[in-house]
């Protein structure tokens, strides 16, 4: 049976300094600090971080992966997310999510923080520079950044049929999660000005591999489960853009997560594996009118919609047979009606799907901007207008104003900035830091690191994702008046954390 597909989200933000000589490290720097400030100085426990184990059998870590950069800046916030300086750009890691609809619900909190952190920061510049962060994929350089996506899975399941399933799912998923960009960054591209449906196909090089940011791989073999190794895997997913849509966020995880379970429950279609996965990502990318086809191992040649088509029917009998209980049973009805609604309208005419997809919805305001300006391909307003469109500024973005629906309402996004989800462990991680800022010495995914008197410090252990919530441990913070106390509780009944 397959097991609950706790999941988040880690978005690196684009970054541009306007009036002001900073580099993008420095621009990011400004960014956290400016937000933390002297609420949140809680460090970030580097001890259990592993990313250079491979998961695959008898298989290590290049040269070449990138070290971990620990001087740069890195809080934890009281959502129980990360806000930190990855390399160049300004990364929100999301707080362990049950369900896709709460994933979208702290995404949405990160972009607010993001926004938070652009107010505060020009507080420290001068009048005529700011800092401006983006929610894209793509400097149009050649330069990439990711969302990445992570899932709990279980260890059991080899991590080779893992891969050769799932890839399907990733390589032809962009046609509902893609969010669209301006011109082709691969070297084999003939089109410098063309319209593509993903940010991200171009960069991707391998079917599988351990890194991230050079010869990005389809799947990332990375072990590292932030959890209990001997009983689950984390699939941390490198491919997927970042979406300004909440229904498309909703689709890129939900889908996902119903796509693993099927594949832990042996329910996955077996003759639905694409022959060159690398290749197919990048001509699905491409085409615009969705009739392009992918050689399938089986010999056939199935447009991407066909594919999801077939997933979409088989989680439908996977759902009859075994229930939505790992996905959470209202979310995951939730998924399998917008999924059937966006294959249909992306069938019947793709611009039905606008007020859901980040990419038909770029390319209809791209159209109507173009039209009414009597502007030709490739003219550079148009890419002005596709940034646009990324900008987290409220004033200024012009997602905002394409017409996506809405999810989530505002008020439950305000207050996902400070408070944690109820129902993980990231409920225990943040209300520790809520109530003892000052004594919460470090913390990370699975572990919290208290100052509880005298020269004793106490680590936390939070091996199981599903521990840690409220309804586990809220009284127990409730009553407790001080660090020790709370230790003293938690020692007398264990299982609520670990």
């Amino acid at each position: 049976m397959a097991i609950s597909k706790v999941c988040g989200i880690e978005t690196e933000y684009g970054v541009l300094a306007r009036g002001v000589e900073l580099s993008a490290v420095g621009a990011s720097t400004i960014l956290v600090n400016a937000y933390a400030g002297r609420e949140f100085v809680h460090s970030w426990d580097f001890s259990s971080e592993r990313p250079h184990v491979d998961s695959r059998e008898g298989g290590s870590a290049r040269s070449s992966f990138p070290e971990t950069e620990y001087h740069l800046a890195n809080t934890v916030l009281t959502n129980g997310s990360r806000f930190y300086v990855d390399h160049a750009h300004p990364e929100i890691s999301s707080p362990e999510c049950r369900t896709a609809l709460e994933a979208v619900q702290y995404d949405l909190a990160a972009d607010q923080i993001m926004r938070l952190s652009m107010s505060k920061a020009s507080k420290s510049l001068d009048s005529d520079s700011e800092i401006v962060v983006y929610k894209n994929n793509s400097d149009g350089k050649g330069n990439s950044y990711g969302c990445h996506e992570n899932y709990l899975v279980e260890r059991s399941l080899p991590f080779g049929r893992l891969a050769s399933m799932i890839t399907t799912h990733f390589v032809t998923r962009q046609v509902f999660c893609g969010s669209g960009k301006i011109g082709f960054e691969n070297h084999v591209a003939r089109d410098r000005h063309g319209f593509q449906i993903s940010q991200r196909a171009d960069f991707f090089e391998e079917e599988i591999g351990l890194e991230t940011t050079i010869r990005r791989p389809i799947v990332n073999s990375r072990d590292e489960p932030h959890a209990n190794a001997e009983i689950y895997r984390r699939l941390h997913v490198i491919v997927g853009d970042a979406n300004m849509s909440e229904v498309a966020t909703f689709l890129k995880i939900g889908t996902t997560s119903l796509v693993l379970a099927m594949i832990e429950d042996d329910a996955f279609p077996e003759q639905l594996l694409i022959r060159q996965p690398v290749p197919a990502i990048r001509s699905i990318s491409a085409d615009t009118s969705l009739t392009q086809t992918i050689e399938m191992v089986d010999g056939r040649r199935l447009a991407a919609l066909e594919v999801q088509e077939c997933l979409l029917q088989a989680a439908k009998v996977w759902a009859g047979r075994y229930g939505m209980g790992t996905i959470g049973e209202e979310c995951g009805e939730r998924i399998l009606s917008e999924w059937t609604s966006v294959i249909e309208d992306l069938n019947r005419d793709p611009y039905l799907a606008r007020d859901r997809v980040d990419w038909v919805a770029k390319m209809a305001l791209l159209d109507a901007y173009a039209k009414s300006r009597s502007l030709s391909e490739g003219d550079p307003k148009l890419k002005l207008i596709d940034l646009q469109y990324h900008d987290l500024r409220p004033e200024r973005g012009l997602a905002a104003k394409a017409g996506l629906r809405r999810l989530i309402e505002p008020a439950v996004v305000q207050d996902s900035i400070a408070e944690p989800p109820l129902t993980t462990r990231a409920y225990f991680r943040g209300k520790v830091l809520q109530k003892w800022p000052e004594l919460v010495v470090a913390a990370n995914w699975d572990s919290v690191v208290l100052d509880v008197g005298g020269d004793a410090l106490v680590r936390i252990p939070m091996d199981e994702p599903l521990r840690g919530t409220y309804e586990l441990v809220g009284e127990l913070i409730a009553r407790s008046e001080k660090p020790a106390d709370l230790v003293s509780l938690l020692r007398l009944k264990p299982p609520a954390v670990a």
